[in-house]
């Protein structure tokens, strides 16, 4: 026979009768496997697999079962049991002699307790009584019975408190102890005091199932539907990372239901739905010639920067045609791609993603930027990711995943991400690896539909504080030096401000763009002056003509060094200063005057004139 079974079972069956006190905490509203004496597997859920986690094997000296008596409670039922009698088991330990009259149910399988101080009485007694059986009772939704852990009125003070004298003196019964079992979300949820060095306690983590388990639980109940498309099984199993078994239940449910009206609808159309709702999948819908024609599209839009276009557009390839992360033996939860934008400012790294928004999706609002710089203080994650439960701002939810959960499929822009607190980079391993992870109000959100883009300015400059206390930047690369010593220093800089863990998970994919060099600028301050022209004779029904010769001011102007290294920044707040500020002065004092404008250089200065 062999032993499959999950590692948390493995440990409350080695310690069940010998700790006198469990907290379970993780997946537990789930349904888990079983695997039998005959290596018969079933699924069931806590309160049943609990019960034949703590089978004992062992006989009474009158030869019958030593078993456990089980006792189940909640905040809604109280004390309940599916199978037997609950009066029958806990009737002794009544104070009051009066909960488990009853109550008009014949079959007496449940009991409500009021007053919680009460309810942990009973359960002190029960633990801490030598009777014919051991007994366990399990409180599920432990946390649910008090508002907060950090601030306990004195009812639920005294409750914990009879919960820890039970935990310290419940009796062996045939050498098997009574059991309290505490189930909660996060065993941080309970009072510290209660579980910090308390050696009568064992914490117990559920994961979410395994690819072994899932696979279990899919050949078992998916048996039919995969056996007539036996090449999805394995980017099905992949693509379920994540999932719980009862959402496994659930999507099968949802594909039948579909398939009765569609008989091409698939498994994986099944899943993209469960996870992602109704919603369009933008990256199936992108035309194949936009993809042929990315990288010319992209050079129209963002000048200078076509060793990062090339890189760029392999990329998009990859994430349009599926091939992400083929060489990781688990592709289906990575994000679409992954995108490093380093080098110095007004390159064009947020222009080249806008472009890519609009030229994939045919919008560039399909980028979701997202400024780091405003996420660097601690608890900023929360900001991002959601507060947990009893924190401001919980039900508001995270900025990023309620943005992620409305359009799964888009691009993610994180601009400056070298400001982000490190919290926050801790949580995008996570995204980074799984492609998913769990908002502040327990939902899973999937990033695998999504392309991921991080932007920086790290290797550029350094913070310099000088001898009077004074900040300010100071350039390490120069527009002197190569492109290949620049990506080099830049490349440096980034490894060695984050982890190695991240940095291996953007791999090869950090694109350095260039300085923005002499030939470049005039690309830029042509194609600035033409974008102004064409706005002004739309809006105020005016044409500006251009001569070749003002052109060739602005060239001159471009090229100086102080404008150069701020980029397409420096350029267009030249342009600024130095036309539209001019144009604009013009415009407004020649305003009851007709006919187009005529540019010209006088004494080295732009000057204007109606065209006669």
């Amino acid at each position: 026979m062999t032993d499959k079974k999950p590692k948390w079972q493995k440990e409350i069956e080695s310690f069940k009768g010998i700790k006198s006190t469990f907290i379970i905490e993780g997946n537990i509203n789930d349904i888990y496997p079983y695997y039998d004496e005959k290596d018969q597997l079933n699924h069931y859920n806590l309160d049943s697999l609990l019960m034949k986690l703590f089978k004992i094997e062992e006989k009474r000296e009158d030869g019958r079962e030593l078993e456990y008596n089980f006792v189940f409670c909640n905040p809604v039922l109280g004390f309940y049991n599916k199978k037997s009698s609950v009066s029958e088991i806990l009737k002794d330990f009544d104070k009051s002699n009066n909960i488990f009259k009853n109550n008009g149910n014949d079959e007496e399988k449940s009991y409500k307790v009021n007053d919680i101080e009460e309810l942990s009485v009973i359960i002190k007694k029960a633990l801490t009584t030598k009777k014919e059986k051991p007994i366990t009772i399990v409180m599920n939704f432990a946390a649910r019975y008090i508002s907060s852990p950090t601030s306990l009125d004195s009812c639920e003070n005294n409750m914990f408190i009879n919960l820890f004298e039970a935990s310290m003196n419940a009796k062996p019964i045939k050498g098997y102890s009574n059991t309290l079992i505490l189930v909660v979300e996060k065993f941080n949820d309970l009072p510290s005091w209660f579980y910090y060095n308390n050696p009568n306690v064992r914490t117990i983590t559920i994961p979410n199932p395994d690819k072994n388990i899932r696979l279990d639980f899919i050949e078992m109940n998916y048996k039919e539907e995969l056996e007539s498309n036996l090449k999805i099984k394995g980017k099905f199993i992949d693509n379920t990372e994540g999932l719980k078994n009862i959402e496994l239940k659930e999507l099968k449910n949802l594909y039948e239901r579909h398939k009765k009206k569609d008989e091409n609808y698939s498994l994986l159309d099944a899943l993209t739905m469960y996870k992602y709702g109704i919603k369009e999948n933008m990256w199936e819908s992108i035309d194949d010639e936009a993809v042929n024609n990315l990288e010319n599209s992209l050079k129209d839009r963002v000048k200078g920067q076509d060793k990062a276009i090339k890189k760029v557009s392999s990329v998009i390839k990859r994430a349009v045609t599926g091939m992400s992360g083929l060489q990781h033996s688990s592709t289906g939860n990575k994000p679409k791609g992954i995108l490093f934008f380093a080098g110095p400012t007004g390159t064009g790294k947020t222009e080249l993603t806008k472009a890519l928004a609009e030229v994939l999706f045919g919008d560039e609002n399909n980028c979701i930027r997202f400024d780091m710089s405003e996420y660097s203080e601690s608890h900023s994650d929360q900001k991002l990711f959601g507060a947990p439960p009893g924190y401001v701002g919980y039900e508001a939810g995270g900025q990023l995943t309620n943005a992620i959960k409305e359009r799964p499929f888009s691009i993610l822009l994180f601009d400056e991400i070298e400001k982000a607190h490190p919290s926050i980079m801790d949580k995008f391993l996570q995204i980074l690896e799984d492609g998913r992870m769990t908002d502040g109000q327990g939902n899973t959100v999937y990033f695998s539909e999504a392309l991921i883009i991080f932007t920086s300015n790290l290797g550029i400059t350094k913070k310099i504080i000088d001898s009077s206390g004074n900040e300010r930047r100071e350039m390490l690369v120069s527009i002197d030096e190569s492109y290949e010593d620049m990506e080099n220093k830049v490349i440096n800089g980034i490894k060695a401000h984050f982890k190695p863990e991240v940095v291996n998970r953007i791999g090869n994919n950090i694109v350095v763009f260039d300085f923005i060099r002499d030939e470049v600028s005039q690309l830029i301050v042509k194609s600035q002056i033409k974008k102004i022209n064409e706005n002004i004779e739309k809006i105020k029904k005016i044409k500006i003509v251009i001569s070749p010769e003002i052109l060739e001011y602005y060239y001159k102007l471009a090229k100086e060094k102080n404008i150069l290294e701020m980029g397409g920044r420096g350029i267009g707040n030249m342009i600024e200063d130095k036309y539209i500020n001019e144009l604009s002065d013009y415009i407004f004092n020649s305003r009851n005057e007709n006919g187009n404008i005529i540019a010209y250089i006088e004494n080295e200065k732009i000057n204007f004139k109606r065209e006669e």
